[in-house]
């Protein structure tokens, strides 16, 4: 299936059913009183996010989405039947915006979440709500009301806990297959990569993660150059990046550390909040270095990146290195985790300690 992680919509809620003005008119009830009932509701539009949904790809080519207005009143009490909603699936991971707002609607990161996206219009009200002791035959009633009408963007932002960037052929697609249970497309010539790859790494028995492979990133990709922007929301939701360089590329002219420190770059160009996410140095194709050579080359990634900056020397090819990166992985985002729990807890501890009546006034002074 073709992988689509963007489309247009436009979505159109039910219109509300009309009141009506209704009286009764039976044999031997000569002061029949006004029984105009309401109009159904229109139905409204909901998104709801489905894991077993990969792609965007059904929206490419249906983009124009419509509920049923509600049913009119009737006289002897009768309301009008509102109309169904619908549901429209999409993947795990969709960013819905307002075209005309820039606003998010939804954020659906969790199976089986439902937001609202165009609210049906109301019924309107029959005349059998506008009867009193003094206006004992309303003709008034009240026509539905709109259902609203938007057009929407939907973004597809994969879910994984570590994502992949560097240069064409720097190695991704060869590392992902190495540590997960994904099969990207390999090959010797840049752009192999079209679309996002999301593998499975198992470490231990009861302990894994996501990983994901995005196409290449090369100069100028922040203003469209290559394939790689399209791409970079896909790492947004990560909680680590994985910049891998190609430390012997085929190119002798080709400076590696000039093209890692251009990637960086584009990163801030495109999202400096992405550029601040936590990323390792995974210097790739170790193999290709002479052994007594490899101490200087990490020597001169480390000086020009910063010592903070950890570095782990692999080769994907012979899978040399990759247990280490994948233990230490596994620790930081363990850590991470149990950080983000602490927070909640000290947040909710917080919010109770806040809630918490105020000592009576007899005690202030005590």
């Amino acid at each position: 299936m073709k992988f689509v992680d963007e489309a247009r919509i436009e979505v159109r809620a039910g219109n509300g059913g009309n009141g009506v003005a209704s009286f009764r008119r039976e044999k031997f009830i000569p002061k029949g009183g006004p029984d105009g009932g309401d109009g159904g509701k229109g139905g409204s539009i909901y998104a709801v996010a489905d894991r077993n949904l990969n792609t965007l790809i059904d929206y490419r080519y249906t983009r124009k989405f419509q509920a049923k207005n509600g049913e009119n009143g009737r006289g002897s009490d009768c309301y009008g039947r509102g109309a169904p909603d619908i549901e429209l699936k999409v993947p795990v991971g969709t960013v819905i915006k307002d075209e005309s707002t820039g606003e998010i609607i939804a954020d659906l990161d969790v199976n089986g979440q439902r937001a609202l996206l165009a609210r049906g219009g109301k019924g309107g009200l029959g005349n059998l709500h506008f009867k009193s002791s003094t206006n004992r035959a309303p003709r008034q009633c009240t026509p539905g009301e709109p259902g609203e009408e938007k057009s929407l963007s939907l973004e597809l932002r994969v879910l994984a806990d570590v994502g992949l960037l560097g240069l064409p052929n720097a190695g991704k697609s060869t590392l992902i297959s190495a540590v997960s249970n994904a099969k990207p497309r390999i090959a010797d010539y840049p752009f192999t990569t079209l679309h996002p790859h999301l593998g499975v790494v198992r470490v231990g028995s009861e302990s894994s993660f996501v990983i994901a492979d995005i196409p290449g990133l090369i100069e100028g990709a922040s203003e469209g150059a290559g394939l790689g922007h399209l791409f970079l929301r896909h790492l947004s939701r990560t909680s680590l990046l994985l910049h891998v360089i190609d430390v012997a590329p085929m190119d002798e002219t080709q400076d590696p550390v000039a093209a890692a420190r251009a990637i960086v770059k584009e990163l801030y160009n495109f999202d400096s909040a992405l550029a601040e996410k936590p990323r390792w140095l995974v210097l790739n194709k170790m193999d290709l270095i002479p052994e007594e050579e490899r101490g200087a080359v990490i020597d001169k990634y480390s000086k020009e990146f910063g010592e903070d900056v950890p570095i782990f020397p692999i080769s994907a090819a012979t899978r040399e290195g990759c247990d280490v990166l994948v233990k230490a992985i596994s620790e930081n985002l363990h850590r991470q985790r149990q950080d983000m729990l602490t927070e909640e807890a000290l947040a909710e501890n917080f919010e109770e300690s806040i809630d918490e009546d105020p000592l009576p006034e007899d005690n202030k002074d005590k």
